[in-house]
């Protein structure tokens, strides 16, 4: 089977549970009724104390452990602030890739690592690019091999990707004043199912930015509790999204 045949996994994941959103999954332990509790506080008074081991002890004859109940996870709504779904590399690793691999070892990391997006870079590393599963799978590499007389297992990342210099970007400073809605008719306007988020990273005049992460259509529909797709459609996703949105 080619590559090109092979069905990409839902998003995240990265690895699976990373993208949620930042801090979700400890907010949700310590919530109370609604409110956070800080438990941390405690242990910043006594920083500077010696450690010791904690008691502990063994469980009796007929003693039972039960597992937690998984917490329901709570779902974004097009109100919700835009932050909620952006997958924050401050707090996640970013997966990437070389420009010089292949489409195929491309599509076997988006597969192992659950994502369906890859930052192309360099050995600096500066990010060249970005290539997704569309990229991957789609028509691109067929049309490298027919323009190229290649074959397909010899078509490149940066063949297929886009360039840095095309990407959809989003200043920081405005997402964090945006909705989940906003970011939604961004990707749709645009036509596209990323974009990253920047900051400026040079007080000069030299363009240089800060990637601090990176939006996808297929996150946000998931977070907003919408059933994954075997196979991604874009169309598709914009449109149950809408209709989440209008319901």
């Amino acid at each position: 089977m080619k590559s090109k045949d092979l069905p990409i996994p839902d998003e995240l994941g990265t690895a699976s549970a990373k993208r949620k959103r930042p801090g979700e999954f400890v907010e949700r332990m310590l919530s109370g009724i609604g409110h956070p509790i800080d438990f941390t506080a405690s242990v910043r008074e006594r920083s500077e104390e010696p450690f010791r081991p904690l008691r502990a002890s063994k469980a009796g004859p007929g003693a039972m452990y039960r597992l937690q109940v998984r917490t329901p996870v709570l779902r974004v709504r097009a109100n919700s602030p835009a932050i909620d779904v952006m997958t924050d590399l401050s707090r996640v690793v970013a997966v990437t890739i070389p420009a010089t691999a292949t489409v195929d070892e491309a599509h076997r990391s988006m597969m192992d690592q659950r994502v369906r997006a890859l930052f192309v870079i360099d050995e600096a590393p500066d990010i060249l690019g970005v290539i997704t599963s569309t990229d991957v799978l789609g028509e691109k590499p067929t049309q490298v091999v027919e323009r190229r007389g290649v074959r397909h297992v010899d078509v490149l990342v940066r063949d297929v990707m886009t360039p840095a210099d095309l990407l959809e970007t989003l200043e920081l400073r405005d997402v964090q004043q945006a909705r989940v809605g906003d970011i939604v008719e961004t990707l749709k306007s645009s036509g596209r199912q990323h974009a990253l988020v920047i900051e400026s990273s040079s007080p000069d005049a030299s363009p240089a930015y800060t990637v601090r992460g990176m939006f996808s259509l297929t996150q946000i529909a998931r977070q907003m509790g919408l059933p994954p797709q075997v196979r991604h459609d874009v169309a598709r996703t914009f449109a149950e999204i809408e209709a989440a949105i209008g319901a």
